[in-house]
């Protein structure tokens, strides 16, 4: 009941509309059900037999003021005509309200998904497969939506089917209206058995393909890397392990979906069979003459069609159930917004680390273990150690992307936790090792943190990264397209343009992730004195593995095992003989060449 609240609440909003094709499916099968009464009363006029049919009384009533054969086959002809002409508006009416209640419904779970998404947290993001995502937004909504809108009012309409054509086929002969009807429990029990198979095996389905999106997607993303280390054969033999076991999955379900269908199209043929021999027999009896049995014929389909359409409703019912209990599964997760602050102070750029500690939820040992220090407002600081030493998780910390669990941080004096996630990213900046370009121009890459920037402060932005003299050799200049992340550019004009993307939204503290990596080391000693001398007030943090980008910051910050292990200057901390001492000796032929630079003057 409880995945049943998931797929229909999406539909609470559209109640009118799918109200509205509930009335349209109930009445064009009243309608239809009067057409073998027409065509019953014509056969009983030829007949020259006293009509007592069960048609609506003003018509009745017309039809017998007339006393003329033709006339009465014209006036009947006439209505058949007009009955069906106008069920067919119904049906466009009911086929339109369906389709853009459909796509209302897929809207909304699209809209919803994606704006729940972009709320979760870090964490997630890291962890969930891009390709399950995608699959949930995509066919999942697609199948819920589909069945919230059609196959429901489709259900409603199999019922009415069922109960109007009995009734009608009732008053003519109750008999028949028995056999017509014997079939049903039969088929309720065959299709309360093949929903729990279907129920199990969509599921499995869907996993299955979700893997296999996962799989495409992230081979179409690193395509790159498959031809530079030459696995094509490994990864094409990976999708067709993966689509084997999808095509296994969906012939396994195809074969029992097959043998259902082939036992109700028998089972209901020898149905019309059984009922069409009772009605000879009763026939021949006396019980009913050839024009009730041409009318029971024909509302006989309504009785034993529509429950040949019950196993594909049950079967979307199914998938409907799974899909909207994955769409569900998303929605629920705890958003990161959740827990937030409330404050939102004026930003200036000083940070106070106080024994703060962090570990992630699925460990119990500590990545950072009482780690202290201060930067004040205007300073550059460096923060170096080794691979895993923690470098990257306290910008994680510090941005909230991830939440410490001892200690505390205070921003300009405000614990860290008491601001707004929102208004913290909006003032402290990171450029990434590996930035993500969007599909766009160069322009609107970099001007895609503020909206209505200036083309001057972009085309500055560019010059202050030196990315300015790059894109002028292009024959678009700032309208090139940079390809989907950022393909057509190499590593270094990536890095480059993200920090120009930073730099036109002023914000007062910009952190560098290691993000002057792909650049040569004068470019790299361009770009930071070029920062610093358009705003001296910014705070810089800059996290690398070169000590010949660290020895130019005010303050150096030394992470060793999660905890900070020395802070000082580049030569306080030569001086030290410790990791960093150490790091700058394995280094020193990057120093004699960040010397040559230096020698040589901007």
């Amino acid at each position: 009941m409880q995945r049943v609240k998931y797929l229909f609440k999406w539909g609470k909003k559209y109640w009118f509309y799918i109200l509205l094709t509930l009335i349209l499916t109930v009445a064009l099968q009243y309608f239809y059900s009067q057409i073998p009464l027409f065509i019953q009363y014509g056969i009983k006029v030829l007949d020259n037999v006293s009509p007592d049919i069960n048609l609506p009384s003003y018509i009745l009533d017309f039809l017998k003021s007339q006393t003329d054969t033709l006339t009465i086959l014209l006036f009947l002809a006439c209505f058949i005509v007009g009955m069906q002409a106008f069920r067919s508006a119904m049906r466009f009416a009911d086929n339109y309200i369906k389709g853009r209640t459909s796509e209302s419904i897929g809207k909304d779970m699209r809209d919803a998904i994606y704006k729940h998404v972009d709320k979760l947290s870090y964490t997630y993001h890291n962890n969930v497969d891009t390709g399950d995502l995608i699959q949930r937004c995509t066919s999942d909504v697609e199948t819920s939506s589909t069945f919230v809108s059609s196959r429901f009012p489709d259900f409603v309409h199999i019922v009415s089917t069922i109960l109007i054509g009995a009734y009608q086929v009732g008053q003519i002969n109750t008999t028949l209206m028995l056999v017509s009807i014997v079939i049903l429990p039969i088929t309720g029990v065959a299709s309360v058995i093949y929903f729990r198979y279907v129920n199990k095996k969509f599921n499995e389905i869907e996993e299955s393909e979700a893997k296999m999106t996962t799989i495409i997607q992230e081979n179409l993303a690193s395509i790159r890397v498959v031809r530079a280390f030459a696995t094509e054969k490994y990864e094409i033999d990976k999708m067709d392990k993966q689509s084997k076991d999808y095509l296994k999955k969906s012939k396994d379900f195809g074969k029992v979906e097959s043998l259902y269908w082939g036992i109700s199209d028998a089972v209901t043929m020898l149905q019309y069979a059984l009922t069409v021999s009772v009605g000879i027999y009763l026939a021949k009896d006396g019980s009913v003459d050839a024009a009730d049995i041409s009318a029971c014929l024909m509302l006989m389909g309504m009785l034993i069609w529509p429950v040949r359409g019950l196993g594909r409703i049950i079967s979307d019912f199914g998938k409907a159930l799974v899909a909207a209990e994955r769409i569900n599964a998303i929605l629920d997760i705890k958003s990161e917004y959740d827990d937030d602050g409330v404050e939102t102070p004026n930003i200036k750029g000083n940070i106070k680390f106080n024994n703060v500690s962090f570990k992630f939820e699925d460990t119990d040992k500590h990545l950072l273990t009482k780690v202290n220090f201060e930067i004040k407002p205007g300073e550059t600081v460096a923060i170096v150690g080794k691979t895993g030493s923690g470098k990257s998780t306290i910008i994680n910390i510090l941005t909230r992307m991830l939440d410490y669990d001892l200690g505390n941080i205070y921003i300009d004096g405000v614990e860290l936790k008491n601001i707004k996630k929102q208004h913290i990213r909006k003032n402290i900046g990171v450029v990434l090792q590996n930035p993500f370009l969007f599909s766009k121009t160069i322009y609107d890459n970099i001007a895609i943190a503020e909206r209505n920037v200036s083309k001057e402060k972009v085309v500055e932005a560019a010059k202050i990264a030196t990315i300015d003299e790059d894109i002028s050799k292009f024959e678009l200049g700032y309208d090139t397209i940079v390809g989907e992340r950022g393909t057509t550019l190499s590593g270094g004009q990536k890095q480059r343009v993200a920090i120009a993307r930073i730099l036109t939204s002023d914000k007062p503290v910009i952190v560098f992730d290691d993000s002057l990596s792909a650049v040569d080391t004068e470019t790299d000693l361009m770009i930071r004195r070029a920062l610093k001398k358009k705003n001296k007030d910014t705070t810089m943090i800059i996290i690398t593995h070169r000590t010949t980008t660290a020895k130019e910051a005010d303050k150096i910050i030394v992470l060793d095992k999660g905890s900070v292990s020395e802070i000082g200057t580049h030569e306080e901390l030569l001086n030290n003989n410790g990791l960093y001492s150490k790091l700058w000796g394995i280094q020193g032929i990057l120093e004699e060449e960040f010397l040559k630079v230096l020698n040589g003057g901007e």
